[in-house]
């Protein structure tokens, strides 16, 4: 296994004082500080100087491959632009499509910081490729629809993803059953969905309570909310990531809190498609772990995590009027260990000895970096993804000034486009 030292650092958070070299044994963080033991020999040095190194940024929900269909269909409530745009391109999608949607996001969120993403879509053999291809981390879930014929052929789907991905590369790829959301998926369904992930042993990814609509129609429907209906089916004691979590009751984060759902919260998404703000003060109050995601590039433009980080802890301000509600270091919190922790992945957030290689080192030779009185507060309030300069993700890689190292960026800009230029002739 290749030793790896990055020296001449600064650091967020130094646990042993002024530190400024990480060591790297394998996929491992071996030493954190400011002297090195002389027993490590490193064979690759790397020169941070001017540089920060932070974990990377875990993105706790997306559907990688809508890059395909970026700007395709903007300013629209959610149920209009998913039945009348995104819907009816989507099915002409094919897996050489998916692959390759999924490679152009990854380059996104690789060159803006993100080293663990978690993804919900189809053709999810293509999106687990490109993901072992890259050196990305990520939990993937087939996305599960109950309103079509092959509804259970897709949860057939989901466990073979299950069977065959799950723990590939001592665990660097996830997996869990992504039933879609209560609008597209009957209780018989869910209840399906439910059996077949306890027979695997596996969690749920879902999207949950992310219009008023959506409640409001489920509540008159089912005689509950949707979080009151998962919970008495049993999803909940699986495990469970909620996407969105927008409009909620206190029982529902009561539920929420005791049974330990985990919530990947979409700020720049649920304000694009005016589905509201979720009550994140609330939830983080009665315990609730809350990351950070940013939805599909159609839904949200982009997969910048930052971007997700600053309006994290701006949006919460302006909401409660309390400063104080999420601080620039939640909001970073938020964005990569507390993700990590959404997602199910240990030893991964934070730059600790034992902790998983995941690293990003930003360029601060910039001028909106000076003067450095916080440099956490300058990440989240004034840095630009495009300062990522150097990414590793277990121990290996993958970025350097600012260039992919592990595979062709220009050919996955060329293929994106002949994809979707042949989707549009579909």
């Amino acid at each position: 296994m290749s030793k790896l030292l990055i020296k001449n650092i600064e650091l967020l958070h130094s646990p042993n004082g002024e530190a400024n070299c990480i060591a790297v044994d394998g996929r491992k963080i071996v030493y954190v500080g400011k002297e090195l033991p002389a027993t490590f020999q490193a064979d690759e040095v790397v020169d941070g100087k001017g540089k920060l190194a932070t974990p990377g940024m875990v993105n706790t929900h997306g559907h990688v491959s809508m890059t395909l269909l970026r700007s395709y269909a903007d300013d629209m409530a959610l149920m209009d632009w998913l039945e009348n745009k995104i819907w009816p391109l989507e099915a002409k999608l094919g897996a050489e499509d998916i692959y390759w949607g999924a490679m152009l996001g990854i380059v996104e969120m690789l060159k803006g910081g993100t080293t663990c993403y978690a993804d919900m879509y189809y053709f999810m053999d293509e999106v687990a490729r490109a993901t072992a291809e890259t050196g990305i981390r990520a939990n993937l879930c087939r996305g599960l629809v109950g309103l079509t014929p092959d509804a259970y052929d897709k949860i057939a789907e989901n466990t073979e993803l299950v069977q065959k991905w799950n723990g590939y590369d001592e665990g660097r790829i996830r997996t869990t059953y992504g039933p879609h959301a209560p609008y597209t998926c009957p209780v018989p369904y869910l209840e399906k969905i439910i059996q077949a992930a306890a027979d695997n042993k596996a969690e749920i990814q879902m999207h949950l309570c992310e219009t008023k609509f959506e409640v409001e129609s489920y509540q008159k429907e089912q005689g509950m909310t949707p979080i009151a209906m998962m919970d008495k089916l049993g999803m909940f004691d699986l495990g469970t990531i909620a996407a969105h979590c927008v409009h909620l009751t206190e029982a529902d984060m009561d539920i929420m809190a005791a049974k330990k759902v985990r919530v990947a919260h979409n700020p720049q998404s649920n304000l694009k498609l005016a589905s509201g703000i979720a009550p994140v003060a609330r939830m983080l109050e009665k315990g609730i772990l809350v990351g950070l995601g940013t939805d599909g590039t159609s839904s949200n433009n982009n997969l910048d995590m930052l971007e997700e980080c600053r309006l994290a802890a701006m949006l919460h301000k302006a909401t409660t009027l309390d400063p104080l509600v999420v601080p620039a270091h939640k909001a970073w919190e938020m964005a990569t260990v507390d993700g990590a922790k959404v997602l199910g992945f240990k030893n991964v957030g934070l730059l600790e000895t034992g902790q998983e290689a995941d690293i990003v080192l930003w360029d601060m030779h910039k001028p909106y970096w000076y003067p450095r009185y916080n440099k956490e507060s300058l990440l989240v309030y004034a840095a630009s993804a495009n300062d990522v300069d150097t990414v590793f993700v277990a121990g290996k890689k993958v970025l350097e000034a600012g260039k992919l190292v592990t595979f062709d960026e220009e050919k996955i800009y060329a293929e994106a486009m002949r994809c979707v230029d042949r989707i549009l002739k579909r």
